[in-house]
């Protein structure tokens, strides 16, 4: 994995270069392109998500490589809820710099595991990043994979 790669909190003038970016990463495959040209909203940051320090930036090159949201389940895991990369920088550690950040994150706040919905394209993606698939799910553009993570191993 580069040692290039810094990955530091998103501030909220970010916005919408995080938007930008994770429009292109989302319609740089074919398979959801339609639904989320037609419902825009999917691909919204939320401002409280940064604001409660939720959204954790990779720089690459000195410029916004990806993003990843955590977030802190109910049942006191964690979500991966979000990974983007840009599409000119992926297969260069940026993603798995990011999924090594948030199992940081969720440990920190004492997860024992990091989820994450996946579809089929990424399957390979978090397999390699030592993610287990539990099962289907349905999401509002239709099936994907259920994953975990062992946030703090040993737990």
């Amino acid at each position: 994995m580069p040692t290039d790669i810094l990955v530091r909190l998103a501030r909220r003038d970010e916005r919408q270069a995080l938007e930008e970016l994770q429009r292109r990463a989302s319609l740089e495959w074919d398979d959801h392109r339609a639904d989320l040209l037609a419902h825009p909203d999917a691909m919204a940051l939320a401002v409280d998500q940064i604001e409660a320090e939720r959204v954790h930036i990779a720089e690459f090159r000195d410029r916004i490589g990806g993003f990843c949201v955590v977030l802190s389940r109910p049942d006191g895991d964690a979500e991966l809820d979000g990974l983007f990369v840009e599409p000119h920088t992926w297969r260069q550690g940026i993603g798995r710099r990011l999924v090594d950040e948030a199992a940081k994150v969720a440990a920190a706040e004492q997860a024992t595991w990091l989820y994450v919905i996946a579809g089929r394209r990424a399957l390979p993606f978090y397999a390699e990043c030592g993610f287990e698939l539990l099962g289907e799910t349905s999401t509002r553009f239709g099936p994907a994979f259920v994953m975990r993570k062992r946030a703090r191993p040993g737990v």
